[in-house]
């Protein structure tokens, strides 16, 4: 009889996230019929039905449902032990997967690239970006090693490492009358109408809440994908909105239409920190890579290990 094959688990693993078998496929870079035909063995190997084929869609049995978290599981493992292996060579070498959030990756990397390349010449990134809730089902899937988002969250065996944090800023079209200010308060946004991200961003939750405290009501005609999208609305006069500072510098601080202040003190700020499994085998190169983020963006402080 054979063994039980990890690619047959990855095989099933992709069905049970896309619930598609040409996605599944596209995915494990094989053909679509070669995938199947894997998953029926697979099927015939343990003696249960695993999916359910319908003409329209796919669904796992219970069976399923219970093999797929312990192939889950299984593939971490897996992934662990080649990573142990890669570590043991060169600790701060070899590639490592890192995720961050849609509203800091693109602002966050200009600022730290050349620290990185400099301090870990050997490391190569692999960069992703994904909303918080996707970016913690990947590490727990150990399809990411490192993933960097807005804090805090639930941890659930994970670890997290504080990095920096950033305050708010105001970002106004450039007639408007608090314009004309070079500070203001949460309180100058009474009856403003606020623009916000979709649903999802965590920046969303984060501002809505700053916002509301100070009597800001949210434009519920609009609602952004994007950072960009949002300055581009605020440069119509549809509304204000809050940013975060680094998506308020250099170029983008100088959009066109768009005028950015900062607030008064106690200044709202959002904390940002580096999330990873307890159990990875990459913690050299995951705390090496922290600290070069955290020494570019803080300056002498140094963030802390929790």
């Amino acid at each position: 009889m054979p063994d039980l094959k990890l690619k047959d688990l990855r095989y099933l693993v992709a069905v049970a996230d896309t619930r598609h078998f040409g996605r599944a496929a596209e995915r494990c870079f094989v053909s679509q019929p070669t995938l199947s035909a894997q998953l029926k063995k697979l099927e015939d190997y343990l003696g249960v039905q695993l999916i359910e084929r319908h003409p329209r869609h796919i669904a796992l049995t219970d069976a399923g449902e219970q093999v797929v978290a312990r192939a889950r599981r299984m593939l971490e493992a897996a992934e662990e032990v080649l990573a142990l292996a890669r570590t043991h060579r060169d600790p701060l070498g070899g590639r490592l997967r890192v995720a961050l959030l849609p509203t800091i990756g693109p602002y966050l990397l200009p600022q730290i690239a050349a620290a990185i390349r400099k301090a870990l010449p050997r490391l190569t990134l692999l960069l992703y970006e994904f909303q918080t809730t996707v970016m913690l089902q990947k590490l727990h899937s150990a399809e990411i090693d490192l993933g960097i988002l807005a804090l805090p969250i639930e941890l659930d065996g994970l670890a997290c490492r504080e990095l920096y944090e950033e305050p708010f800023q105001v970002a106004l079209p450039a007639e408007h009358r608090l314009a004309k200010r070079a500070t203001l308060r949460l309180e100058d946004l009474q009856a403003e109408s606020l623009l916000l991200l979709e649903e999802g961003h965590c920046l969303r939750d984060q501002a809505l809440a700053l916002c509301s405290r100070a009597g800001a009501h949210e434009n519920q005609d609009y609602r952004a994908t994007s950072l960009e999208t949002l300055r581009q609305m605020v440069a119509t006069g549809a509304g204000v909105t809050l940013l975060p500072q680094l998506a308020s510098r250099g170029v983008y601080g100088a959009a066109r239409g768009v005028a950015i202040r900062p607030l008064s003190r106690p200044v709202p700020v959002r904390r940002i920190g580096a999330v990873w499994r307890s159990s990875t085998a990459r913690r050299a190169a995951i705390d090496a890579l922290c600290t070069v983020v955290a020494q570019a963006l803080a300056g002498p402080r140094r963030a802390t290990a929790s």
